[in-house]
């Protein structure tokens, strides 16, 4: 099927290198029902997590260009190693030169910004992929809105693959969820605020609650990232009035579709129709 036959003009495009990004698109959908959205998956080139900045970069890019193509005036990194590796870049450089009127939005920052409002002693730990925690992203936008604050990251790269083979709830992704954790706690004993810093962890939430201490929260990014949404249409009715409000959904994976179907329904759960869409 041809691009053509693609196009859905005033979807927000949502983008995520694989399945995760559907736990931020399920509570976009939740808070927001009546947009029209587009999700994209690149489901054949995931995991991101520890490619390099530039493969993330171009990767990323790639699927923007592809969302543009298909009428999306609005696109959210719902992928931290994609916000970490390739979002700064992109609105700065690339957007002048693709369509200064269309906006690429991330989820590091909405995450940040409610930090402040949730953790009491300022210490801070981060779990994510290899390539998140590399970036110290997160470190970085931390230290813009809360500069005594103090940040611990840990690498999980194992999470995110457990998940994707639906193997989450078995003893091995206990094994490792309890071994990373510990590993964190270890850096800092006093963090009381732990970040998901990659948006398929929030499926392994159970497993991860069983290892924190009751005193410990844990920041799952959806919500925050679909009320970031939300209140960045609000302020922005430009943009707004040229997002259509029909209540459809699209689904679109670089991989197979009927393997897409099966993993959506564990992020979503509900069952979704997808297509493939190839992107160069």
């Amino acid at each position: 099927m041809t691009l053509t036959n693609k196009l859905a003009p005033g979807s927000i495009g949502v983008f995520d290198s694989g399945y995760g990004g559907l736990t931020i698109l399920s509570e976009i959908q939740s808070l927001m029902p009546e947009y029209d959205y587009i999700y994209l998956g690149d489901n054949l080139r995931a995991p991101y997590g520890s490619r390099s900045f530039e493969t993330v970069y171009e990767f990323t890019k790639q699927a923007v260009e592809a969302l543009f193509g298909m009428g999306c005036n609005l696109v959210v990194l719902a992928c931290n190693t994609a916000s970490a590796k390739a979002l700064r870049t992109i609105q700065q450089n690339d957007l002048p030169m693709l369509n200064p009127d269309k906006r690429v939005l991330g989820v590091i920052r909405p995450t940040v910004e409610v930090v402040g409002n949730i953790s009491k002693n300022g210490h801070i730990g981060i779990l994510g992929t290899i390539g998140t925690i590399q970036s110290k992203s997160y470190d970085i936008e931390i230290a813009k809105f809360y500069p005594d604050f103090k940040v611990s990251g840990q690498a999980c790269p194992m999470w995110a693959p457990l998940v994707e083979n639906n193997e989450y709830e078995n003893e091995g992704a206990d094994y490792f969820v309890r071994k990373n954790i510990g590993q964190l706690l270890t850096k800092d004993a006093d963090i009381d605020t732990i970040i998901l810093g990659c948006t398929h962890y929030p499926i392994l939430l159970n497993s991860i609650k069983k290892q924190l201490p009751e005193n410990i929260n844990v920041i799952s990014q959806g919500y925050y990232v679909a009320n970031s949404l939300k209140d960045y249409l609000h302020r922005h009715t430009d943009m707004d009035s040229v997002c259509k409000k029909n209540g459809i959904t699209r689904y679109y994976s670089t991989e197979s579709p009927e393997k897409f179907e099966e993993a959506a329904s564990i992020f979503m759960g509900k069952k979704v129709s997808a297509e493939r869409l190839i992107i160069q």
